[in-house]
């Protein structure tokens, strides 16, 4: 954490950031696109997996950071729920399905290793 001076720089903030445009642009297609609820809640999911880490880098400490680093994994978990959901109704295509629900899954994965990382950088 120490060699970053803003979470902007950290690259699982930028991968998150870009999951999330990617999200936003998604959900302006198909049969999503008029679905309001699950739309939002789809971006909302997304962008919160970012925005933890943003607020925990600026916390300026490993626990915290730790700590809303969670919370984005969970938030990950949530946006791969909602396309599982949206897969089941038919709303999206399998391909479509698939290519965001793994995308969510290596964020997800991404953000475990980087708090294994930082867990055992603790004394």
């Amino acid at each position: 954490m120490s060699t970053y001076t803003s979470f902007t720089e950290l690259p699982i903030w930028i991968d998150a950031v870009e999951f999330a445009a990617e999200i936003y642009r998604f959900c302006d297609q198909g049969r999503l696109k008029s679905d309001y609820r699950m739309k939002d809640q789809l971006r909302a999911a997304a962008s919160s997996i970012a925005n933890n880490i943003a607020e925990g880098f600026e916390y300026r400490n490993r626990k915290s950071l730790i700590h809303f680093l969670k919370y984005s994994k969970g938030s990950a978990g949530e946006v791969f729920t909602q396309l599982t959901i949206l897969f089941k109704a038919t709303m999206i295509t399998e391909e479509e399905y698939h290519y965001y629900s793994k995308k969510a899954t290596e964020l997800g994965n991404k953000i475990n290793g980087f708090m294994k990382y930082l867990q055992s950088q603790q004394l």
